[in-house]
């Protein structure tokens, strides 16, 4: 960006970082070997979330650490990359025993479909690093400003088509991953890794990388469960006749903000084009070029590729793609998406085996006093003979259980009380939430220990109203980055500080429309207070087959955001006074 005097803005800290760390090497491993503290340099730090690694320490006892003049208690958090979410029960069981290390003794499932081991030492960072490869998989690009792992709907209805799109998947994945060998470096002791290859310079990316993180999703119509239009580039599957025919192109979505500053909004992408499965991977690469050299690297909060596509507008981004792929892509295709949902239970395959879908709350595999989530599925891992696929919404699939062992299978999670979607409300089976305290840096309020109590007391309302069962997107995070993908609930709480949330309301159930802010910095009672009116007003004068978001529209609770631009426009009423119906 240019200013009025030609004089060039200056560059966000971030890319000199990046420029002066020899392609990500900077002084990590100096860091790691020092033994006086628990933590590694700030520069290093961003560095490190390029190789899928965030530094973090407990905030529950920070006042008393600083009370006793103790260092902050620090630990590492790995988020595992799994393209599409397909694991074997071989890396599962490697997954839970690293776990097991880690100070929290849990799995994480992400909305982005990876694992998250939270508590690792920085002592045991490299040995659990290598474990992850060893188990053929990696950390490289879980993070950082490149391209993460590229999600794709893990049980479509189209399944005969699914391994096809599994493989485009895949391509893309690899791909895009940097090419530096400082990963192997660090973390391997130079072995070479996993699904790709080492080269001095990074062809794609540069020495500076992206302007910020790049999202990538996969889509498989009727169902939109990984969100695609939240994402910076999109594929949505065209099926015909069980085969598949290519894809529709998406660009510029996304979901962070910053809460009063107004520039900064969510935005969903556009559908742009129809390409083929073979130019797929090509024109991936050439999106994540185009934000490579027009993305803002002033300003981070106007960095990810929406706020590129904002500028300059879909119709450029498309000439420029095609300039740059050396052809001409065709005119999108007809879709339709009905929700943005998982499906639980059986579900039977093309192949003539089955598929478990579970519910996972929060995506945080553990053992409770009720659940033994963790102890069951490594049981169900030591015999399964199929694969596990992890969710966009953070639940989990049993896949590819043949007809023989499904009675087992079925005896195991009822042994093991992993049958919760049997008995779970229709609010409660639709949620998402982050991490956000105790381990996030940035969360400014409680998001995953919040949103099970929240739902909790709005079920005594819906079970009142006869709507328990009923379909209903809830979303919280602890700050407005978006990680949990909180713009596009029907309900969503966004963190404002301590206790205290910003309520949103609105989204389509099938993840093409944003939802709006309703109230601001609520605490829990007023969540309810503000809320319940609505639902008894859902149960009484909703039209056949509507949904929440749709309702509280149609009702003018909420206007409809029409364009990410708008998501702090048009408000149906002030944000900070109640409503009467």
């Amino acid at each position: 960006m240019i200013q009025d005097s030609q004089t060039p803005e200056k560059l966000h800290k971030n890319e000199g970082i990046k420029a002066t760390s020899n392609f990500l090497r900077g002084t990590i491993l100096e860091g790691l070997a020092d033994s006086s503290t628990g933590s590694i340099a700030s520069d290093d730090q961003q560095l490190t979330k390029f190789h899928g690694i965030y530094q973090q320490d407990d905030r529950d006892v920070r006042r008393e650490r600083r009370v006793q003049k103790q260092e902050k208690a620090f630990s590492f958090m790995a988020r595992i990359c799994l393209p599409g979410g397909i694991t074997t029960p071989a890396q599962w069981l490697a997954v839970d025993g690293l776990a097991d290390q880690c100070e929290f003794n849990t799995i994480k499932l992400t909305t982005r479909q990876a694992f998250q081991l939270h508590g690792i030492l920085k002592g045991n960072l490299k040995l659990a690093i290598k474990a992850v490869n060893d188990a053929l998989m990696t950390t490289l690009a879980a993070c950082g400003d490149v391209n993460r792992n590229v999600m794709c709907n893990p049980n479509p209805f189209e399944s005969e088509a699914h391994a096809e799109i599994q493989s485009v998947v895949e391509t893309i994945d690899t791909r895009l991953k940097p090419r530096t060998g400082a990963y192997s470096e660090i973390w391997l002791d130079g072995e070479k890794v996993i699904s790709h290859g080492e080269d001095p310079i990074e062809p794609l990316y540069g020495e500076t990388y992206l302007p910020r993180k790049f999202k990538i999703a996969v889509a498989v119509p009727p169902i939109n469960d990984v969100d695609v239009f939240a994402h910076c580039l999109g594929y949505i599957a065209i099926i015909e006749g069980g085969k598949l025919k290519g894809f529709n192109v998406t660009v510029g979505g996304g979901m962070g903000m910053s809460h009063g500053k107004e520039k900064t909004f969510p935005r969903l992408a556009d559908v742009m084009a129809f390409c083929t499965a073979d130019q797929a991977a090509d024109v991936a690469e050439q999106i994540v070029a185009i934000q490579r050299d027009l993305g803002d690297r002033t300003d981070r909060a106007h960095a990810r590729f929406k706020y590129t596509v904002e500028d300059h507008g879909v119709d450029f981004i498309r000439a420029e793609l095609e300039k740059r792929l050396g052809y001409k892509l065709e005119a999108a295709r007809p879709y339709k998406f009905e929700s943005t949902g998982d499906r639980y239970g059986w579900v039977e395959g093309s192949n003539g085996n089955w598929n478990l879908g579970l519910f996972i709350e929060g995506g945080r595999i553990k053992d409770t006093d009720t659940e033994l989530l963790k102890s069951g599925m490594k049981a169900i891992a030591e015999i399964h003979t199929g694969d596990f696929r992890l969710t966009g919404n953070q639940n989990l699939i049993i896949a590819n259980v043949s007809p023989e062992n499904r009675e087992q299978i079925d005896a195991m999670v009822e042994q093991y009380g992993l049958d919760g979607y049997n008995t779970s409300s229709g609010l409660r089976r639709n949620q998402i939430s982050c991490v956000a305290l105790p381990t996030c840096g940035l969360a400014l309020a409680d998001s995953e220990r919040y949103l099970p109590s929240l739902v909790t007391d709005l079920e005594v309302i819906l079970e009142e109203v006869g709507l328990e069962q009923e379909d209903i997107i809830i979303r919280s995070t602890g700050c407005p980055n978006g990680c949990g993908r909180p713009y596009l609930g029907e309900i969503a709480l966004v963190g404002r500080a301590p206790g205290k949330y910003n309520l949103y309301l609105g989204a389509g159930f099938d993840g093409e429309r944003l939802n709006k802010l309703y109230r601001t910095s609520l605490v829990h009672e007023e969540i309810i207070d503000s809320l319940k009116p609505l639902l008894l007003d859902y149960a009484k004068t909703r039209e056949t087959g509507e949904r929440f978001g749709d309702f509280v529209i149609r009702r003018n609770y909420v206007k409809a955001t029409t364009t990410g631009n708008q998501f702090h426009a048009d408000l149906a009423e002030s944000a900070t006074t109640k409503v009467a119906r």
